[in-house]
């Protein structure tokens, strides 16, 4: 395993208890700052009805504490990733790591509603900046094949549990401690983090700005405002419906500045914050479809699930964390599993295992009702569907990444970062609209509300089954393996 020719001649703890040793920190700390992301994305759903009642949040303006981060986190990605490679992956790294523990501490102490919508914006930049750092730095310190898919498939894995752990933790914290606590754990984690990045994680050289390799402000500035703008309109529609000027609105600015970006990245900027090349390696473009698909599955059956396990089954939040775990399990085996045959096989015969395997599983959970019985009816397709996503998510990784050079590994991080975001949120969206219809009709047929209940989240869950047919169809299109060599940008050598 050796570090790539960017990070020569700079800083590096190697020496400290042998390269080995460092490179499992490394690993560690990058798996680790993932962990907090993905989880924090999730684990405060269980708490809401709590947080609601003690800091008088009113029904409308709950949502707030969710959208809050998922919008800044989304917005910001982009930039986030180019900020690693212009600036220098540890620094940056670091950045994140700070202001998600600073943030995180600021709404466990929240007495109002507005502290705690703006603490969770600002873990949401954090999140930002530090999602596409731990790629980064992955991808420039595991650069042998083989090492490079393990990397991944132990960042993948904890990535895909971490959002189904969130439920189990979400629900202890609630029942046991405070909800306050969802958000102070983070601090001690956070300062063992930065600690680790600190010691361990090698600088690389940055970019000079000065010699027109700075950053693209304008691009940057439309792209941020125009994803924010976005996914505000999607996240309000569940609330004000589609055809509101709240909804509309958004979405037709950030169509808009998003429209702009492209122009400015296309015609105007000397160094675009997204070069649109990048979408010529058939790789690349192909794995980022994979991953919008491949989320709106995944993180639109957590919270389905979550109202089944709840509301049809009718189990506490403490069992329904439990619940959880079957599915944590899976994806953290399918990730890591697969990391020997990634660099054997290539990431196609992956991808589409693991989707056809995920679509299988959610078509199974989508018939269970109020009569179901956990071992017969949850747990066998909530465990196929972890191994076949755990799978998707280390492929997904691998190919988002394969044949870039070295200097581009944050932008294709916060590319692959921004698409899982914009999946997550496009993919809950559409469903919850197509449940809350199907609940509503057969609501108005007489049927019980149990059952009305259990037919609406089962077409979701069917729905969530047709986004990961979609991403079996992207994922055809990447590239087959041909050879694999270690070079600089990870050896990857592939053919149509």
């Amino acid at each position: 395993m050796t570090m790539t020719d960017r990070t020569r001649g700079t800083a590096s703890p190697a020496g400290r208890g042998g390269p080995g040793r460092r490179l499992r920190l490394v690993l560690l700390a990058c798996c680790l700052g993932q962990f907090m992301n993905v989880l924090d994305a999730s684990v405060v759903n269980v708490a809401l009805p709590v947080i609601a009642r003690d800091l008088g949040f009113d029904e409308h303006n709950l949502q707030l504490v969710n959208n809050a981060y998922t919008v800044t986190v989304c917005g910001f990605l982009l930039l986030g990733g180019r900020l690693a490679d212009l600036f220098g992956q540890r620094r940056v790294f670091l950045l994140g790591v700070g202001l998600f523990t600073l943030a995180s501490v600021v709404g466990g102490a929240a007495d109002a509603p507005l502290t705690l919508v703006l603490a969770r914006a600002f873990q949401g930049l954090g999140a930002a900046v530090m999602a596409p750092a731990t790629l980064t730095v992955l991808g420039t310190t595991f650069t042998e094949p083989a090492a490079r898919a393990k990397a991944f498939g132990w960042w993948s894995a904890v990535s895909g549990a971490a959002g189904a752990a969130g439920v189990l933790v979400g629900g202890v914290i609630v029942q046991w401690f405070s909800w306050r606590w969802i958000f102070l754990v983070n601090a001690p984690v956070g300062l063992m983090l930065f600690a680790t990045v600190r010691w361990v994680v090698p600088e690389t050289r940055p970019r000079r700005t000065g010699d027109g390799r700075g950053l693209d402000l304008p691009g940057a500035v439309t792209v941020t405002l125009g994803l924010m703008a976005a996914v505000y309109g999607v996240a309000e529609s569940h609330v004000h419906g589609w055809g509101s000027a709240r909804v509309l609105g958004p979405l037709l600015g950030g169509v808009v500045l998003l429209a702009a970006f492209l122009v400015i990245q296309a015609r105007f900027a000397a160094n675009p914050l997204v070069p649109l090349g990048v979408f010529r390696n058939r790789s690349v473009a192909a794995a980022n479809l994979v991953a919008f698909f491949g989320i709106a599955a995944l993180f639109s059956t957590f919270y389905f699930f979550t109202l089944v396990l709840q509301q049809v089954l009718h189990y506490s939040p403490l069992r329904t964390g439990l619940s959880y775990l079957p599915l944590s399990l899976g994806i953290a085996l399918g990730g890591w599993g697969v990391a020997r045959l990634v660099p054997r096989t290539g990431p196609r015969p992956i991808l589409t295992t693991g989707l056809a395997l995920a679509g299988a599983a959610l078509l199974w959970l989508s018939a269970v009702d109020a009569d179901s019985g956990y071992a017969g009816e949850v747990l066998g397709p909530a465990t196929l569907l972890g191994f076949g996503m755990g799978a998707v998510l280390n492929a997904t990784t691998n190919a988002a990444t394969a044949g870039l050079p070295a200097h581009q590994a944050g932008l294709a991080s916060g590319l692959l970062n921004t698409t899982r975001q914009l999946g997550s949120a496009v993919g809950l969206v559409t469903l919850a609209a197509l449940s809350a219809a199907r609940i509503d009709t057969r609501t108005a047929e007489g049927t019980g509300r149990t059952d009305a209940l259990a037919s609406g989240y089962g077409l979701a869950l069917a729905g969530a089954a047709v986004f990961a047919v979609a991403g079996l169809v992207a994922a055809l299109f990447v590239p087959v393996r041909r050879r694999s060599s270690p070079s600089r940008a990870g050896g990857e050598k592939v053919a149509a």
